[in-house]
């Protein structure tokens, strides 16, 4: 390759157009040079919409703004406007360029892949001679193009053409897919919340910064803390991360004793709360939560309680829910704090069960969830087959999940899903799914709604993925003797002998927490879209 083909004063054109101070663009690094054959296709929303069609070509990206988008359909010539070159860092930018810059207007990644020159062309000699034949490899195109260049429209005006092959599609429309492959979000969602913008006078490996700021990190008690929990008598004040919280009935008991673990009174549950708290918080903060209460203790029937009480202290964050009817609750509290997480334990909550979408967009689920409910007769060995089916299965769609002991006799497994899932689409693919899942082990597992018409056989639950439907939080107690807990596990350990639904309790967790962390933390926010089935 000469000299004059790996000129760095290609971006000089794509620099003067813009002001990097106050744009999100990547101004690009004259040092950059080729990565590969890759390929990307932008949807811009400028002063009118348009597709970014973006080839890497001698360390930039040779570009054509294409109006209508390229297309499948090999009888379509779409018009494609070839522009300046761009910073092969542009490759993965997706967010809002500002107003009154060039090009300002929202950008997602609109597909991705790579791509290689026809019959061992020269990219550089065929995009100046006016013609280059090539193959896409992406998400949603496939097969070959050509770019030729129409002497008649100018000589930045060309044609984007699909050839008549196997990946060809008669009538496609980029339009019937205005999803990122990046994000899973539409346009208009990057433009309401983008997630990340680029710093020009940042190296490429850190110019993208996130915009939605992460979760906090919450410290647990102090040792002070704890012991001024410990000389409060059965109810007084204790002042806990500079809050001050009225705690009642500190030596009720709320759970029986069992042959292993003595009774737990509601400073055990207060105590518990605190030192969980910065492991529990990140599946409770930013989601309304729904309280399941036992208040006399869990040995006499508790209730659900969702509506923030009118003694709720005034730094209790609250979601009012605008869309609830008259006679539904209007206002959920959210538990972002460690006073918060304690001051219900003091309401006597002792399960708590997060939506599994967050504020603001409670349409959004960020969890897909299966559900694994054992019948009165399925053993806790059948529900481990189970999990270990659906192990499988994430394992061969590349899809990371974790399972999660539910603290009484089921597994549940926890999948992260992208932006841009509805819970019709993680409540559909979960239940498509299950349904393989329970195909391959049909007596054990039963479709029917109500346990007295399962034969004792468990169901593979995907109807909580709704709005307002809930499982309990990981770390979580359960209602019952001991106080065991709801526990995150890692995959190798369904295989472990010693493993029960219940095998930790609040009295032993904060220990396994302590040597062995949380496995499913890792995958909070993680941004996976859920393939098709």
């Amino acid at each position: 390759m000469s000299a004059r083909r790996r000129n760095p004063d290609r971006l000089e054109s794509y620099r003067s157009k813009r002001d990097f101070s106050v744009t999100a663009e990547p101004a690009g690094s004259a040092t950059a040079g080729a990565a590969g054959g890759r390929f990307v296709v932008q949807r811009h929303r400028a002063r009118r919409l348009h597709y970014d069609f973006r080839l890497e070509v001698d360390g930039v990206l040779a570009s054509w703004a294409v109006p209508k988008g390229p297309t499948l359909d090999p009888d379509v010539r779409q018009l494609a406007v070839h522009v300046e070159d761009h910073p092969l860092e542009y490759a993965d930018f997706e967010g809002v360029i500002p107003k009154g810059q060039y090009g300002g207007g929202d950008v997602i990644v609109w597909d991705r892949g790579t791509w290689q020159p026809a019959d061992g062309l020269d990219p550089v000699r065929a995009i100046e001679d006016g013609e280059l034949h090539f193959d896409l490899h992406g998400e949603k195109l496939a097969g070959r193009f050509a770019l030729v260049r129409s002497e008649r429209r100018g000589k930045e005006q060309w044609l984007l053409i699909h050839k008549h092959d196997e990946a060809a599609r008669p009538g496609w429309d980029p339009e019937d897919l205005p999803r990122s492959v990046k994000s899973g979000r539409t346009n208009d969602e990057v433009a309401a919340a983008p997630a990340a913008m680029w710093r020009s006078d940042a190296p490429a490996a850190e110019a993208e910064v996130p915009l939605t700021p992460p979760l906090p990190r919450w410290d647990p008690p102090t040792a002070a803390e704890l012991a001024a929990l410990d000389r409060i008598g059965a109810a007084g004040t204790w002042s806990l991360a500079g809050r001050r919280l009225k705690l009642t009935n500190l030596d009720k008991v709320l759970f029986p004793g069992t042959g292993d673990e003595p009774p737990v009174t509601k400073r055990d549950l207060v105590r518990y709360f605190a030192q969980i708290a910065p492991v529990m918080l990140p599946y409770l903060a930013g989601r309304p939560v729904n309280a399941h209460r036992y208040p006399d203790g869990v040995d006499r029937p508790g209730f659900w309680h969702k509506e923030v009480p009118g003694h709720a202290p005034g730094w209790l964050t609250r979601w009012h829910n605008t869309e609830a009817d008259e006679d539904e609750t209007q206002c959920y509290p959210v538990l972002d704090s460690v006073p918060a997480l304690v001051w219900m334990a003091n309401f006597g909550a002792v399960e708590l069960h997060p939506w599994t979408s967050r504020l603001p967009d409670v349409h959004q689920p960020t969890w897909a969830l299966i559900d694994i409910d054992p019948g009165p007769t399925t053993g806790f060995d059948d529900v481990l087959t189970l999990a270990r089916l659906y192990r499988t299965a994430l394992d061969h769609l590349g899809l990371a999940g974790m399972p999660k002991v539910t603290g009484q006799r089921g597994i549940q497994i926890w999948v992260p899903v992208a932006p841009g899932h509805s819970f019709a689409d993680t409540r559909a693919w979960v239940e498509k799914l299950s349904r393989v899942v329970g195909r391959v082990l049909p007596d054990l597992v039963s479709w029917r709604w109500y346990k007295k018409e399962r034969e004792g056989r468990a169901r593979l639950d995907y109807t909580q993925n709704a709005i307002n439907k809930t499982l309990v939080a990981p770390f979580s107690p359960r209602p019952a003797p001991g106080a065991p807990v709801s526990v995150p596990v890692a995959w190798d350990e369904l295989d472990d002998p010693d493993l029960r639904p219940d095998r930790w309790t609040l009295r032993t967790v904060l220990d396994r927490v302590h040597h062995t962390g949380d496995p499913l933390a890792p995958l909070i926010g993680l941004p996976q879209r859920l393939p098709a089935l």
